[in-house]
């Protein structure tokens, strides 16, 4: 990750509510409508041989059912015949049944390792669809949710090695041509990792393009490159221009590389590994910087120019190119700065600092030519000011100080597994990693499409709230925006021990989590109240209520789908669809 900027979440205080008094329970009833379906849902349970976390994980809590961002309450589920049955709801109480918009043509029994089918909706007319056997469908749709202008179309169909399931896709154009990428998401069986599970997981970023040859446009692979990590990933998804990713995970991901890649990374690494002189070096007082620069023996007085500004500085020898070039760490009052040539050939350069007393970690921004140099009383001065932090004595006064956290006062459901997880954004030409969040202790709950055209947000928990975050690929500013947040849902999520799936509704009115059988939990906003409530304990009147609504479900079978839209949530068991109507239609 040498290179990649290192990047934080900032979360937007506005939308933290510091007072939030907690989720009161409504007994208002919900309106649940049931749908049973003529063939059965098509789950793939794990066989024998997928018994690590991680096919738990990628395979056994798939989600069955799929939600068309493009089209509201528009849902789709495979069924046992190989039927991607889909029902668009535009009045509950004239549900029709799910009807069938097309057949997969793989006999799907003949196989014994395949995985499930999955879908995804890459564009409002474009559809990647995976049979869960290793074969990949491009499928054009037309306009989908009960139009009678829907009809789907197979343009591209491959093998694409063993069986995946499908992460993300999305349809662009570039250069006057379509593409629609895909990322594949596996779990393979490592033979050199005898450590640890004896699998890894790959991500493969598959590129299918149109191409037109004699006047006849087909679709054909344009490129293809694999990630491999040892985890599965939380999240992962393709840039909407198509030219990078990203991904939350426990454990890293690094493209895969070819042999010849590989041999010119290596010698790049050669090159970098000789170590080569610094082009100067720099010192620092509380007042000054002291930059000096080795010059050839030809080079004059007059062959040298030294340009200063508030913000930047510019070395040129001669008629050459810059020698040093940028925006300095911090603001420096260019009048005063100055410059001269020492008897051993050297240029001396010293800037005085426009804020004193600050301490520069870099000279010129993003440049790594150069060399600190600390004095020893600089030293000295650092030491003194961390000695606070260490001790030659364990634990030497426990009692001095009320630690500010108690790790024993901890509740169990305030522990996780995973404390370490990252986010990382890949450049899709350099295939490296540009920009890295340590995401630390905010859990990773759920991510939604909010808006189609971008890309999904991810939920994660920051100390009780959930807030959700927007990636923007295209605002290198503001890459990741905090546009909403879920009071209390992190701590009361973790207090859930048999929760299955999580969601929330695109236009943040509520959020949802079901169990493994039954049960779900609803958790709307606070809204403001008709009737005067008073708290006793505080003696004020209160102005608004977050309610907690719970719904259980007339079903024996295992939930194995769960999405949620601004008026109502979708749930799928084996041979149900039930539908609960949370919001009312504007």
């Amino acid at each position: 990750m040498a290179g990649a900027a290192h990047c934080s979440l900032q979360a937007k205080r506005l939308l933290l509510d510091p007072k939030f008094e907690g989720y009161k329970l409504s007994l208002e009833p919900l309106a649940c409508y049931q749908l049973g379906l003529d063939a059965a849902v098509a789950e793939v349970k794990l066989r024998d041989d997928q018994y690590t976390l991680d096919h738990m994980r990628a395979f056994g809590m798939y989600n069955y059912l799929h939600l068309d961002s493009w089209y509201q309450d528009n849902v789709y589920y495979v069924d046992q015949f190989g039927r991607v049955m889909n029902l668009s709801v535009t009045l509950d109480t004239a549900l029709q049944k799910p009807r069938e918009v097309f057949r997969l043509p793989t006999d799907l029994t003949a196989y014994d390792n395949r995985l499930c089918a999955s879908i995804h909706f890459s564009s409002s007319t474009w559809v990647t669809l995976s049979d869960g056997t290793g074969r990949l469908y491009l499928i054009k749709s037309g306009k989908r949710g009960n139009s009678a202008s829907e009809k789907w179309e197979i343009v591209f169909n491959e093998e694409l090695g063993s069986p995946f399931i499908i992460a993300h896709s999305i349809s662009f154009i570039k250069s006057d041509m379509h593409s629609v990428a895909v990322l594949l998401l596996r779990v393979e069986k490592d033979e050199l990792d005898t450590k640890g599970s004896g699998f890894h997981i790959t991500l493969e970023w598959v590129t299918i393009a149109e191409t037109s040859k004699e006047g006849d446009h087909r679709y054909e692979i344009f490129k293809r490159r694999v990630l491999q990590g040892k985890s599965v990933p939380h999240y992962a998804a393709i840039e909407p221009s198509g030219d990078g990713l990203m991904i939350v995970s426990y454990k890293p991901f690094k493209f895969m590389q070819d042999e010849d890649d590989k041999l010119e990374e290596n010698g790049d690494a050669k090159a970098t590994n000789e170590k080569k002189d610094p082009l100067y070096y720099w010192q620092q007082t509380e007042d000054d910087v002291t930059i000096t620069v080795h010059i050839p023996q030809d080079i004059t007085k007059d062959d040298i120019k030294v340009c200063f500004s508030p913000d930047n500085i510019c070395v040129t020898l001669k008629d050459q190119p810059p020698l040093m070039e940028g925006k300095l760490y911090s603001s420096v009052d260019h009048e005063s700065c100055t410059w001269i040539i020492r008897e051993n050939k050297s240029l001396e350069i010293s800037l005085i600092k426009r804020n004193e007393g600050s301490r520069w970690p870099e000279l010129i921004v993003g440049d790594t030519r150069g060399e600190f140099i600390m004095d020893s009383s600089q030293c000295s001065e650092i030491a003194e000011s961390l000695m606070h932090l260490t001790s030659e004595v364990m634990n030497p006064n426990p009692e001095k100080e009320n630690p500010p956290c108690n790790a024993q006062e901890l509740e169990e459901c305030d522990a996780f597994l995973e404390d370490s997880a990252s986010l990382c954004r890949f450049d899709g030409d350099t295939l490296k990693v540009t920009h890295v969040i340590n995401l630390g202790s905010n859990q990773y709950l759920f991510s939604v499409v909010v808006d189609p055209r971008e890309m999904p947000c991810f939920c994660l928990r920051h100390d009780v709230d959930a807030l959700l975050w927007q990636p923007h690929s295209d605002q290198p500013e503001n890459m990741w925006e905090h546009i909403a947040t879920f009071n209390a849902l992190g701590y009361v999520q973790a207090s859930k021990q048999d929760k299955k799936f999580m969601a929330c509704a695109p236009d943040y009115s509520y959020a949802a989590l079901c169990e493994c059988l039954r049960r779900v939990f609803i958790y709307r906003q606070p809204t403001p109240l008709s009737t005067v409530l008073y708290n006793r304990k505080e003696g004020r009147q209160v102005g608004q209520v977050a309610k907690q609504l719970v719904a259980t479900l007339e079903a024996n079978d295992p939930i194995l789908g769960f999405q949620a839209t601004s008026e109502r949530l979708f749930v799928l068991t084996t041979k149900t669809l039930f539908l609960i109507k949370v919001n009312s239609g504007n």
